[in-house]
This record gives structure tokens, C-alpha cells and sequence, in this order.
């Protein structure tokens, strides 16, 4: 007896050597069903190749549909569950991560999407931006009508990015080209979709995008026989006829950079402050395609070659390669090409960026103002 309680008493005294055997136990909150095809379900395919890559060296679990008034009590919970690292990834998230935070100093936190660090908390963005102008250079490419559609989540700095650089895309193709935009107040709402997408068709609009996290825009596009895109994940599955190209994201390109340097040490519960992934194009963070691999579905890669426009730079240049043109100039790197470099107007004549000036990240992650060619209500916009 006496030599079992000197051998409990010699494990007990060597905590972190036991601790070092364990697997970093990583947890994801999912503000939607992990399957609902869209933001969620494009996070949830990041977290199986993050298993993949990390193998016995990562466990990882997650929490699916949290209403962002619960993420507080769902990071009580995960922390008694002995989560190490826990990854909120919505924008709504943040008042709950960055309250938490504090009363768990020795968990990292992720805010996805947000804008505000902490010690414990670090920020992350795989941004849409460019493969979004790239989708709007296409959909003008495509529209007879010049009516583009848009159906919004929330009227955020991230989608009000989004949706610029759609509106400034298909300018570049169409000067005269307008975008609808329809707000949802909502991540996921199919019926409200169906609802917003039908009615900008009833009006004229001939090729849709949106942030919504299902494809009930693609589904509802194509009762019509309307182009339309993937959005986060691929979605061709549901109309391979009707999806043009989209903007898929690969998540796990910042996941896995960011938690080996976890694992290696580098980045703490303490140092966490100045951490903000914002990843493009250049990053493979993000691609522009129907789906993998593909950037413009076949279908309609000959009606966007046969399309010219009279391009001020370029010349006499087809649909096709201007997006190809402004594709690889992105991938380059910003400072090569960027939809916002200055001079930028915004819907009221006001401008917004200077000739040649680069926005910075800040600057992006704080937009507010409305493309010219934007249509609809427009929440804190600048006068």
C-alpha cells in the first residue's frame, strides 16, 4: 500500500509531462447545422481535414446551430469539457468570446470573422472579397439585363464588402449594371430566400448571389432558369445547370497554420492580441469556382468568351479573360491588383478612397459605405 501512495504521489507531481501526451482538444461553434452547405458547412469540412492533417496530435469536437445569445454558456460548457482551444466562428459570436475570454485565461479563443483581440483571443478571416468582384465580372458577363440580385444576411462590414466588390465587378463589365440588394436580418432563413430571390426575378434581376447559409438561392434560381453561384462551399449538386462559378472558402489553410503554431508553441493563451488572420486569394485561404477546381463551369465559359467589352486599360477584351486577367493579377498579391484600389466613389459621389491609395485591412473590415450601382436600404451609411 505504502508503495502505491509513493507512485500516486510521483504521478501526481508530473502534470505537464502526462499533459504533453494528451491531444490539443479544439472545439468549433457553428452558428448554423454543420450540414446546411453554405458558412457552417464549409468551417465543418475545414474541421475533418484539420483531423486529417494532425492526426492523435488534435481532438477535435463541435456544437452546431448555437443562437449567438447561448455562446456564452456553450463556452462554459466546452471548458468543462476540457476544450484547450475554442473557435466561435461568426461575426455574432464575439460579445460572448471576448466576455468569456477573461474568466478563462489559459483557453485561446478564435473569433472568426471579428475585428476585436484580446491576450486569449485571436481574429480570423478567410475573406470573399476578391472571388465576389471576380462573380460579379461574370454575372454581368451573363445578364442580358444588366439587373443583378443579391440576397444579404446582415447589413455587417463584412457582407457590405462582399457586396461592393460584387457591384464593382460587374461595373467593370457593365458600367450601367445595378445590384439589387435584399436584407434577411438573418444567417439562415431558406423560406426568406425563396421569398427575396423570387421577387428580384419578378423585377427583372437575371443573375443572383447571396450570403445565406443554404442554397435555397440556387435552388430558387433555377426554378427560372437563373445563373447563380456557390457560396462558401460548393453547390453545384443542386443545379449543375444554373452555377456559374463562386467564392469557396478553405478554411483549414488558417486552421492548420494556426493551431501547429499552437502546437509548437508559438502562440499562447497570453499573446494572442496582435494575432488577425485576414487570408485572400494569394493565401489559398479562398478560390474562385462552381467548385474545386473549377473556376467557371463549363457551360458558360463560351458565352463569357463570346462577350467583349471595350475595356479602358485592356482594349477590345472578353468576359472571360478579364476575369482570368484580374484573377491571376489578385492571386499576385494585392499590391499587384486590388477591386479597391483608390480612386473609389461610394453611391452618393462621395470618395471614399483617393487615387492610388490601398485600403487597409482596418479600412475594409469597417466599411460602411455603397457602391455606385447598389439598390436598397443601407444600414450606418455614410451621407
Amino acid at each position: 500500500m505504502r508503495r502505491l501512495f509513493i507512485a500516486l504521489l510521483f504521478l501526481a507531481s508530473l502534470p505537464f509531462a502526462s499533459a504533453q501526451d494528451d491531444p490539443l482538444k479544439v472545439a468549433f461553434i457553428y452558428v448554423s447545422p454543420a450540414g446546411d452547405y453554405g458558412f457552417s458547412y464549409a468551417h465543418e469540412l475545414a474541421r475533418q481535414k484539420v483531423d486529417a492533417h494532425f492526426g492523435d496530435a488534435i481532438e477535435t469536437v463541435f456544437v452546431e446551430a448555437v443562437p449567438e445569445p447561448d455562446v456564452e454558456p456553450t463556452i462554459d460548457q466546452l471548458v468543462a469539457d476540457g476544450a484547450d482551444v475554442i473557435l466561435g466562428t461568426s461575426f455574432g459570436y464575439g460579445d460572448g468570446i471576448l466576455a468569456a475570454a477573461p474568466r478563462y485565461p489559459d483557453v485561446i479563443f478564435g473569433w472568426g470573422t471579428g475585428y476585436q483581440r484580446a491576450p486569449n483571443v485571436f481574429t480570423y478571416m478567410a475573406d470573399l472579397y476578391q472571388p465576389y468582384y471576380l462573380n460579379g465580372m461574370i454575372a454581368a458577363g451573363l445578364s442580358e439585363t444588366g439587373q443583378l440580385g443579391y440576397v444579404a444576411a446582415f447589413p455587417i462590414s463584412e457582407v457590405k464588402r462582399h457586396i461592393n466588390a460584387f457591384t464593382l465587378g460587374a461595373r467593370e463589365v457593365n458600367p450601367d449594371a445595378t445590384v439589387d440588394v435584399r436584407w434577411l436580418f438573418n444567417w439562415f432563413d431558406p423560406a426568406g430566400t425563396k421569398e427575396a430571390t423570387e421577387a428580384m426575378i419578378a423585377e427583372g434581376v437575371d443573375v443572383i448571389a447571396f450570403t445565406e447559409d443554404t442554397p435555397t438561392a440556387i435552388q430558387t434560381a433555377a426554378e427560372y432558369d437563373v445563373p447563380s453561384f456557390s457560396h462558401y462551399a460548393s453547390m453545384v449538386e443542386f443545379s449543375p445547370e444554373t452555377v456559374a462559378s463562386g467564392h469557396l472558402v478553405n478554411w483549414e489553410v488558417i486552421y492548420i497554420d494556426f493551431l501547429q503554431k499552437v502546437l509548437d508553441g508559438t502562440y499562447t493563451s497570453d499573446n494572442l492580441s496582435d494575432v488577425d488572420y485576414f487570408w485572400l486569394l494569394e493565401d489559398d485561404a479562398v478560390e474562385l469556382g462552381s467548385e474545386p477546381g473549377v473556376k467557371i463551369a463549363d457551360a458558360f465559359v463560351e458565352p463569357l468568351q463570346n462577350t467583349m467589352v471595350d475595356h479602358p486599360e485592356l482594349g477590345s477584351i472578353s468576359v472571360y479573360d478579364l476575369v482570368m486577367d484580374r484573377h491571376d493579377k489578385m492571386v499576385a498579391g494585392r499590391d499587384v491588383y486590388d477591386p479597391f484600389l483608390g480612386p473609389v466613389v461610394d453611391r452618393n459621389g462621395n470618395e471614399v478612397y483617393e487615387a492610388g491609395y490601398l485600403p487597409t485591412i482596418g479600412d475594409l473590415t469597417s466599411l460602411e459605405w455603397a457602391a455606385p450601382g447598389v439598390v436598397g436600404a443601407w444600414d450606418n451609411e455614410p451621407q
